[in-house]
């Protein structure tokens, strides 16, 4: 029976879920069904969730690793609450997942990992498992997996422990049929994949059409066929991209817009070193990449870089912010242009190296000795990282001072499909370089009309000078411990980062009428958006403030937050934001919803406390 003859049943929206150990391949499973799904046009929310071990026991419960996505055929903001399908490819998968499983969700499971071994590593009590755990068996898709691969496999001359390794492409097949998917664009990405490997390739694409004639010919009684037709198109050139390549992208493209060379000193720390070995793949673009001893060396070849002429940048996590502090406190004083990225995780200390939080808030905005103004941006989404890491670049040129770009692992690792943009579309990123009229009358820290101090790079006649961490005079740049010099420099540090112009911020929903004024920043905001609109629908009266743009704040934020008679403030961590707000705004006393689980939010529960307020 071919799947055009039967029932297929169209579906607006539908999440699925992959699990398994973290050897299983769960990640590129799901990547490749979320990109084979963004091409198509369909809109799409992923989160990849890393168990925090290294390598945990094969089959234990603190190993499992899963992967997400939210496919819509009108855009989705979120990876979503519960998921549809459930693929579990081991009991411990089962265990720990099933309660991201929606009651009625369709779950995949390999019984040849469900063997009393497995079962017993996953603590499970009886051999009734799905009893156990109170499953409905016709909710179920047993599939023998790892036989069937082993037989698709028998003539390869593979080992068993590369055909083992082709399981989760079984799987992806069996979902790819469930919703009706262009097999022949896996092909496609799995012989790009495998260019160099035609070998792994052939294997590959062999065991996919297996999961996918395994769907077309049993038909089993938990299968239901779905399509994802898109509603809404935008004619261009889509890819799926992770927050953190669309941010290595971001520095790439606002260094070619500024005409600069890109220079990036890092350290490896999850989970930001994929923009590192991002940038790295792209010398021919004019990219340095430097992975240094440590983060205060990261930091400090960057501050060189920048002296010397480069868009430069280090990147970093949480810890790492704390150990560069100082680097990025010379910047300040230096009046050198850097971004500072921060792909924020679960802390404190080594904390939930795997997991999300946005507790680096006022560490970003305060944590500095001395009086040290820094602007700080923060991401809403993987493709937003993109526009971030533009916007942070050309500030920092622009106004000839660090900038903090703050994301986290949510949306560093999650990903969306994202139109790529038109270079000269964007809006330039023109350098405060000192005009040489100014040649024989130039000091150091001559400013332009904004306050900005004047840009020499190194090579100039005529414009040779010295910088470093000393105070130096405003007038002459030489090294000065005057108290009304430093007070002065102090304050025009500050006002230099007070007169940069940020959009304002924008209200959506209810905005003229809303009873209540949902509030965040950076990451948060799919969700945020949906729970306000699920309560939209419900005949609330609510809108949404999200910050983006944190230091400066925009102009509007006061008027905005005092306007509607009830505010929440929601984010993922204890109050920086609100206790930020505070401090900003007189007498803005908001509500508060704080989370620090190193996972999303839940929409429901975002729904149901906003709904008590």
């Amino acid at each position: 029976m071919a799947t055009e003859n039967l029932s297929i049943t169209e579906l607006e929206q539908v999440v699925v879920r992959f699990s398994g150990d973290s050897g299983d391949g769960m990640q590129l499973a799901g990547n490749i069904f979320s990109t084979v799904s963004a091409t198509v046009g369909n809109s799409i929310s992923t989160f990849p969730d890393y168990p925090a071990d290294i390598r945990a026991p094969q089959g234990s419960l603190t190993g499992v690793s899963g992967f997400q996505v939210h496919i819509g055929s009108k855009p989705v903001y979120t990876p979503g609450d519960l998921c549809d399908v459930l693929v579990a490819m081991n009991a411990a998968a089962l265990k720990t997942q099933l309660k991201y499983a929606k009651p009625q969700a369709t779950i995949i499971i390999d019984t040849d990992a469900f063997l009393k071994s497995d079962l017993d590593k996953a603590a499970f009590n009886t051999s009734d498992y799905l009893g156990e755990l109170g499953i409905d068996p016709d909710r179920v898709i047993d599939c023998p997996i790892t036989s069937m691969v082993k037989f698709a496999l028998m003539d390869s001359g593979m080992d068993n422990k590369s055909i083992l390794k082709c399981r989760n492409m079984f799987v992806l097949g069996l979902v790819c049929w469930l919703f009706c998917r262009d097999i022949n664009l896996v092909f496609s990405f799995i012989k790009e994949k495998f260019a160099k490997k035609p070998a792994i390739a052939e294997a590959n694409i062999k065991v996919i059409q297996a999961g996918y004639d395994y769907g077309y010919n049993t038909h089993s009684g938990a299968m239901n066929v779905y399509r994802i037709e898109s509603k809404e198109k935008e004619a261009g050139r889509y890819m799926d991209i992770t927050g953190n390549k669309a941010t290595a992208y971001g520095f790439i493209a606002a260094a070619e817009k500024a005409g600069l060379k890109l220079y990036l000193g890092s350290y490896p720390i999850t989970p930001a070193t994929d923009v590192l070995h991002e940038l790295s793949k792209h010398k021919s673009l004019g990219v340095t990449t430097v992975q240094c001893e440590d983060e205060i060396a990261g930091c400090a070849s960057a501050v060189g870089a920048s002296f010397a002429g480069a868009l430069a940048v280090t990147s970093t996590s949480g810890p790492g912010i704390c150990l560069k502090s100082e680097a990025m406190n010379l910047a300040v004083i230096m009046e050198l242009p850097l971004v500072v990225l921060d792909v924020q995780r679960g802390g404190p200390a080594t904390g939930l190296p795997t997991k999300s939080e946005q507790t680096d808030l006022l560490q970003c905005l305060y944590g500095r000795n001395g009086e040290s103004p820094m602007p700080v941006i923060a991401a809403t989404s993987p493709t937003d990282c993109f526009y971030a890491a533009y916007d942070a670049a050309r500030i920092a040129l622009e106004h000839m001072t660090p900038v903090v770009l703050l994301t986290d692992a949510y949306i560093a690792n999650g990903s969306a499909a994202f139109k790529l943009p038109e270079i000269n579309k964007m809006y330039p990123i023109n350098p405060p370089y000192v005009p040489e009229y100014l040649k024989g009358s130039w000091t150091p820290y001559m400013r332009s009309d904004n306050g900005t101090r004047f840009w020499a790079v190194p090579g100039r006649q005529g414009f040779e000078h010295i910088l470093g961490g000393l105070e130096k005079d405003d007038k002459t740049g030489a090294i000065s411990t005057a108290p009304e010099n430093h007070d002065l420099m102090t304050r025009k540090r500050q006002d230099k980062i007070n007169k940069i112009i940020v959009p304002d911020l924008e209200v959506i929903g209810d905005k003229d009428d809303a009873e209540l004024l949902i509030v965040g920043f950076g990451s948060t905001y799919g969700h945020l958006r949906t729970a306000m609109e699920e309560m939209r629908a419900s005949g609330k009266k609510v809108a949404l403030a999200h910050f983006r743009y944190l230091n400066p704040l925009p102009k509007n934020t006061a008027a905005v937050l005092r306007k509607y008679p009830k505010v929440v403030v929601a984010e993922q961590n204890m109050g920086q934001l609100a206790g930020y707000l505070r401090i900003k705004v007189d007498n803005f006393v908001p509500a508060q919803f704080n989370q620090v689980k190193g996972q999303p939010f839940v929409v429901s529960e975002l729904v149901e406390a906003f709904s008590k307020l």
